[in-house]
């Protein structure tokens, strides 16, 4: 999202300057992390041969959830050519956009095919969300209330493990890993995309289906 992009790099380099002046040892938040940051879409892990993109959404941001379908459509037309990597990154003025980053940690923990769908469920009732919505509720109430929300996606059974998951530190530490790994990589809006590793322009905005056609055949034409 554009709006507010100066506060955004500003909270950026208040993290980056705490990394710094610590020179990486807090614990138990110790980075590098264990394993690369993201989820990959449809199992795709590519290779040497397929076109990577990295997608850096929120959640509960208006453009990450247009830009959705669009790359969906893209996806599905290119095939094994091209695979999704998603990191999440809660901006901080977007209420609410680190317990929802944090729910989809704790779906993908549990089992990682709850991942996408329980991301397209934020997406399409993301204004459930919305400061707006929520200004009147505490921080337990909508954690409960996020809880709830997931259990239609992964199912009743889960719903315990869900609650449980808010209460593990681990899920926590996944979620500020995430938000630093896309401060490292100079990402300061939601959408944001690198394909091959090089950034996109239009930070922030949504693309559409004929953008992403007019990026990928190109390369697809190269290999």
């Amino acid at each position: 999202m554009k709006r507010q992009h100066h506060f955004a790099i500003t909270q950026l380099s208040y993290i980056f300057l705490f990394i710094t002046s610590s020179k990486w040892n807090v614990l138990p938040q110790n980075l590098p992390p264990p394993r690369y940051d993201g989820f990959v879409y449809e199992n795709r892990k590519g290779g040497s041969d397929s076109i990577l993109i990295e997608a850096f959404l929120d959640p509960v941001c208006p453009d990450s959830r247009d830009t959705w379908p669009p790359l969906q459509k893209a996806l599905k037309h290119y095939g094994s050519r091209v695979s999704l990597v998603v990191h999440l990154l809660p901006l901080p003025y977007h209420d609410n956009a680190f317990v929802a980053s944090r729910a989809l940690h704790i779906a993908n923990m549990l089992n990682c095919s709850f991942t996408f769908p329980l991301l397209e469920q934020f997406f399409k009732h993301q204004e459930m969300f919305y400061g707006s919505e929520t200004r009147n509720l505490s921080k337990d109430s909508i954690v409960k209330e996020i809880v709830k929300f997931a259990t239609v996606i992964v199912g009743s059974s889960y719903s315990s493990p869900l609650q449980f998951g808010f209460n593990d530190i681990q899920t926590d530490l996944k979620t500020r890993v995430s938000f630093k790994y896309s401060a490292s990589r100079g990402v300061y809006a939601t959408p944001f995309f690198f394909v091959n590793g090089f950034g996109l322009p239009g930070a922030g905005s949504a693309l559409d289906y004929k953008v992403w056609r007019s990026i990928i055949d190109p390369l697809v034409g190269a290999k």
